[in-house]
């Protein structure tokens, strides 16, 4: 007579508490500290780029093409130097958002220890940033007034899965363009020195957010799904406004008007944008938080095809 197969029990996924115990041991085994780990006394090397070609924003138009080889990488240059201050206004707001998570968690535990040590973390790329941007022998790009008044009060509203999916909108879509692009050979050295850094201790970061999505939306109530999948969508608008920052431009001695016309009809910068949003595309259809609104707002700023 044939027996049924014993049939496996599903594995338990990890509870979030575990998942931060084995995230600071990871930290503690490969985490860096930007002042000896990037060497800040070598000179930059003359003809290289600040950021690979492909995803500097006029790339692909006519007027890239009238542009000489100093045009392009003072461009290259400015937009190394937007994308770093995106980095550091962004990392600002998601330390503060994480600070008053630590209000409802208790101190003694792994989870707030792991916070703690991602906080540490951003404060060192931010310092990093700053200084790459200092290095390349630019200038940081400074929030407006009402952007100053919308980050003060954003953590305030990052709460539950829209902490979680906030941090995702302003880890994943950098990271994956910083994997495709931190070998490229046409790279200035600080420059990649610093993606090697981020990229790495990114990874978990964005490990700590995505489990954080999956286990909130394991007891998540519709309405909670609907509203974040939703408002999610406002990064779309946000990030495309912020990357194509006019001033960019202006600084590189480019016809302003001429190139923020150009990009915006550039399909080959919507297509890098796509590119950087599809993993994290992925994970919110994946988890139900893909609200049609969301959609249409990441469709219509050029991270959706």
């Amino acid at each position: 007579m044939t027996t049924a197969p014993e049939r496996t029990a599903p594995t338990a996924r990890p509870s979030m508490a575990q998942v931060a115990g084995r995230l600071i041991n990871g930290s503690v085994r490969r985490s860096y500290e930007p002042d000896v780990a990037i060497d800040w006394d070598a000179p930059l090397v003359e003809g290289k780029y600040f950021l690979p070609k492909e995803v500097i924003s006029l790339y692909g138009t006519p007027y890239w093409e009238e542009l000489t080889e100093e045009q392009r990488i003072a461009l290259s240059r400015e937009e190394l130097a937007n994308v770093l201050s995106v980095g550091l206004w962004f990392e600002n707001i998601l330390n503060r958002g994480l600070l008053l998570q630590l209000l409802r968690e208790d101190p003694a535990g792994p989870f707030a220890h792991y916070v703690l040590t991602e906080m540490g973390d951003e404060c060192r790329h931010m310092t990093m940033f700053g200084k790459v941007i200092d290095r390349v022998g630019a200038r940081p790009y400074r929030m407006g007034r009402r952007d100053r008044f919308l980050a003060a009060a954003l953590p305030h509203f990052l709460r539950g899965s829209l902490l979680w999916v906030g941090a995702l909108i302003g880890e994943e879509i950098f990271d994956a363009q910083q994997r495709r692009i931190m070998a490229d050979p046409d790279l200035q050295p600080v420059v990649a020195q610093l993606m090697r850094i981020h990229v790495i201790e990114e990874a978990r970061h964005i490990k700590f957010a995505r489990e954080g999505v999956v286990h909130r939306m394991q007891s998540a109530s519709r309405l909670e799904r609907v509203l974040v999948g939703n408002l999610a969508g406002l990064g779309g608008p946000v990030l495309k406004r912020a990357l194509t920052n006019p001033g960019i431009y202006h600084r590189a001695g480019l016809d302003v008007d001429r190139a923020v016309r150009e990009v915006r009809a550039n399909t080959h910068h919507d297509e890098m944008a796509v590119i950087g949003f599809a993993p994290l595309a992925a994970f919110l259809e994946d988890n139900g938080l893909m609200g049609r609104v969301g959609r249409r707002l990441w469709r219509r700023n050029g991270f959706l095809p």
